[in-house]
């Protein structure tokens, strides 16, 4: 396992994790929980405390729900074990994706250890339809998931561009 490797993806995942917290412990220092900040016409701080999932799916079903949303999240990093082992030194895009889904997790698993849910406060609206409220770990982990499935189309088509190549001399 690449030393260099791990310092990056953890590196990297410890700036994601700090810039999550710091902004988090902002909101909590200076609203009130449901209390609003109207930014622009779409866009409003708004502190909201999510008990579920991502975007608030899964939120309220049930007792014992921050362990159990706890526990998802760590089971759902350990795909990131295989793309850590998959991914090499210098690629890059890998790399960095996978440093924001773990500092994502590990901020948002932060908050379910503290507080019992995670912290949102990122409120995107269209008149009175609201985004459900998310935070810097939640873009985090969507970015990293997205240019990860970027990184892995890119690998797949190199590896696949070498494979189709004819090759010399067989067959003649």
């Amino acid at each position: 396992m690449g030393k260099k490797k791990l310092v990056t993806v953890l590196g990297g995942g410890l700036v994601v994790a700090a810039l999550d917290l710091a902004s988090k412990t902002l909101v909590l220092r200076h609203f009130s929980y449901l209390e609003t900040l109207e930014i622009t016409g779409f866009f409003n701080l708004t502190l909201v405390g999510n008990q579920g999932a991502a975007f608030s799916f899964l939120s309220g079903t049930g007792a014992y729900q921050g362990l159990k949303m706890t526990l998802l999240a760590l089971v759902a990093l350990l795909p990131i074990v295989y793309f850590f082992r998959q991914a090499r030194e210098e690629d890059k895009l890998a790399l960095g994706s996978l440093a924001l889904i773990v500092g994502g997790a590990v901020g948002n698993i932060h908050d379910r250890l503290r507080y019992g849910a995670v912290v949102d406060f990122l409120d995107f609206h269209f008149r009175d339809a609201h985004w459900p409220a998310f935070n810097v770990a939640d873009v985090a982990i969507c970015v990293g998931v997205a240019l990860l499935l970027v990184a892995s189309l890119k690998r797949s088509q190199s590896a696949g561009g070498r494979r189709s190549e004819p090759r010399r001399g067989v067959g003649k």
